[in-house]
């Protein structure tokens, strides 16, 4: 088993909580993780045809049958056992200990928030990073990654990445969509899904999609949210803070697996990719990705975001750290060039408060160069 990044923070959650949710995009490792980390639990699958008609009709029976310590996977469905696992915490003043894993942002965060709060840890996993594939011994091109992706099947079974994202994102469509929205034309959706990878790392222009797709703007605006809902995309949203009109307020969407992003726009060889129009696109999704699964993997908050001027100055990614603003650019570029600094430098003379500059970018780090630090992408701090 590849080790998670995640291990340390569950583990001190789990100490500090009587129960620990766990979150994310399915497929994403969160069962192998808890089963791993969690042996003395044990792990029950809701999404068990018997234990969720169980767990739905007597609460209170299936919590005497799967006593804790107890694995509960995929609880988001049965907000009636969350109720019970409440009162069984409080009878017993913490002692009853419970995992709960789900794959739904807002169903499962709200049962948590009316039932478990004060009361459970909360984490969210992402598929692999490169630092922990890295350290079970792969490697790979910029290129690879770029096509392959994270998703830990890919790595356990050897399954070729365009089967693994089709299977992914047909059942994705028809179990999950249907599940969480009434959608009368799934077609519509799917085309809407492929023409969102073809504006990975772009301003969202939900009235462009709206036109492109045929469907109302509102309906696009529902279907982003349920996107980022099951962890699909993320948004990564301005920081303007206090800058006046002279910066651009909409967001920018990326995917959360970007061997997804690179798999609807019909990328299947390595080959094809360099050539690929959005190859850079891909790449900046890449960066964005890894540094989002850094924090999940830390237990901290959402805090990176991106900074464009209305002349098109921009940073990729900003984040706010003690107080000052560290700047991000990403390159795709294997060729170190002192000029790709120079956006952030712009940035620098515009924006006050700023920190450190880094470029990340596909060639060798080199280290600091005119007060901008230059990383390659697999060593991102």
């Amino acid at each position: 088993m590849i080790e998670r990044d995640i291990t340390a923070k569950a583990l001190s959650l789990w100490k500090q909580y009587p129960v620990l949710t766990i979150t994310g995009p399915r497929q994403s490792g969160k069962t192998t993780l808890v089963r791993h980390v969690f042996p003395e639990a044990e792990y029950v699958n809701l999404e068990d045809p018997e234990a969720h008609e169980l767990a739905r009709r007597d609460v209170k029976g299936f919590l005497a049958r799967h006593p804790a310590p107890a694995v509960f996977d995929e609880v988001q469905y049965t907000p009636d056992l969350l109720r019970a696992i409440q009162a069984e915490v409080d009878a017993t003043g913490g002692v009853s200990r419970y995992v709960l894993t789900g794959s739904h942002q807002p169903a499962l965060q709200n049962a948590v928030s009316q039932s478990l709060a004060g009361r459970t840890g909360l984490l969210e996993l992402l598929p692999f990073s490169i630092r922990e594939l890295a350290a079970a011994g792969v490697a790979k091109s910029r290129d690879e990654w770029l096509l392959d992706g994270f998703m830990p099947r890919l790595y356990d079974s050897g399954i070729a990445p365009s089967d693994l994202y089709r299977d992914y994102f047909l059942t994705y469509v028809e179990r999950d969509v249907r599940q969480l929205a009434n959608l009368r034309n799934l077609s519509a959706f799917e085309t809407f899904v492929r023409l969102l990878a073809g504006r990975v790392g772009q301003l969202l222009n939900a009235e462009s999609l709206s036109n492109d797709t045929g469907v109302p703007v509102a309906t696009v605006r529902g279907w982003l949210s349920l996107l980022e809902a099951s962890y699909l995309i993320h948004p990564l949203r301005p920081y303007y803070r206090n800058f006046g009109k002279r910066f651009v307020k909409a967001p920018k969407i990326y995917f959360t697996e970007p061997g997804l992003a690179a798999y609807l726009l019909g990328l299947r060889t390595v080959g094809q990719v360099a050539t690929h129009p959005l190859a850079g696109n891909l790449f900046e999704n890449l960066v964005v990705a890894e540094m989002l699964k850094s924090r999940r993997n830390r237990g901290e908050a959402d805090d990176l975001h991106f900074m464009r001027t209305s002349n098109g100055v921009e940073a990729d990614i900003v984040v706010e750290e003690g107080g000052q603003l560290d700047l991000y650019e990403v390159k795709a570029a294997e060729t170190f060039r002192a000029d790709m600094a120079a956006n952030l430098e712009k940035l620098s003379r515009l924006v006050p408060g700023v920190g450190r500059r880094t470029v990340v970018f596909a060639g060798a780090t080199v280290g600091e160069v005119r007060g901008t630090r230059f990383v390659r992408f697999t060593e991102m701090p």
